[in-house]
């Protein structure tokens, strides 16, 4: 009965990480570019009342017995699904269409990414994101610029007083990861490569390496489907509620066996 009530209280830890994971998913089902996470359980460490496979004479192996020792979280997934792309008609706004990341230089020269593809202009006239991070490579737009073009492929095409044709000031380029379920978030819809997503490969978008496409005058949405996770609440809410009531079972056996009269 020990052991249940140790068991149990795993269960309850396990699945209360589960209801935060759940709840942040809620929180964000509004943020450009969110991408959703799910939390993985594993079974722990299984105590040996009889080793399975053990000799109990010259004709007979046993089968084994052994006690779980309860659950606990393992690892947090990124759902890499494609978000809706919302119509915003923001010119410099960009959604991708497919796999890859918008790079941007964070305050202290690393590079972090991002699927959220809010752009506007800083006072020098340079791309950069909702929390002023330039896009890498730099753009810069010229101050006299009358239209913007982002080509489905990351051409960045400006339009100048007195010219009919329109010049190209830059190139939007996608990272991709052979792994981007690796990737860390560090908040402000950011992430940064780690041992785990591998080293970011970079590339023009629906060039050869897989990337996807842009599109402009769009942003993507999060991939956080509500009715989705309001499933997931309640059954990690039902598991919460039936390792609670081993928990409790488990105390009315000590209860009585305390109360065993001498």
């Amino acid at each position: 009965m020990i052991r249940a009530l140790y068991t149990a209280a795993s269960g309850m830890s396990a699945q209360q990480l589960n209801l935060d994971t759940i709840a942040n998913n809620l929180a964000n089902s509004a943020t450009a570019g969110f991408r959703k996470r799910r939390l993985e359980f594993h079974d722990m460490i299984y105590q040996n009342l009889v080793t399975p496979g053990a000799a109990q004479s010259q004709q007979t192996i046993a089968a084994g017995l052994q006690v779980g020792l309860g659950a606990k979280s393992s690892a947090t997934e990124i759902i890499q699904t494609q978000g809706d792309l919302k119509q915003t008609g923001n010119q410099l706004d960009v959604a991708i269409q497919g796999a890859g990341f918008f790079t941007v230089i964070r305050p202290d020269g690393t590079n972090a990414y991002t699927r959220d593809g809010s752009f506007h202009l800083n006072n020098q006239g340079g791309l950069v994101s909702a929390d002023g991070d330039l896009v890498n490579p730099q753009i810069t737009i010229p101050p006299n610029a009358t239209s913007v073009s982002i080509t489905q492929y990351g051409v960045v095409n400006v339009t100048l007083p007195g010219q009919a044709i329109a010049q190209q000031v830059g190139q939007i380029q996608l990272a991709t990861f052979a792994n981007p379920g690796g990737l860390e978030s560090i908040g402000g819809n950011l992430m940064t490569e780690t041992l785990a997503s591998g080293n970011a490969i970079i590339g023009n978008p629906g060039g050869t390496e897989g990337l996807g496409t842009l599109q402009q005058g769009y942003v993507e949405g999060s991939n956080v489907d509500v009715v989705e996770e309001f499933v997931q609440m309640i059954l990690a809410q039902r598991a919460y509620e039936s390792n609670s009531k081993v928990a409790k079972a488990a105390d009315d056996m000590y209860e009585q066996i305390n109360n065993i009269p001498r």
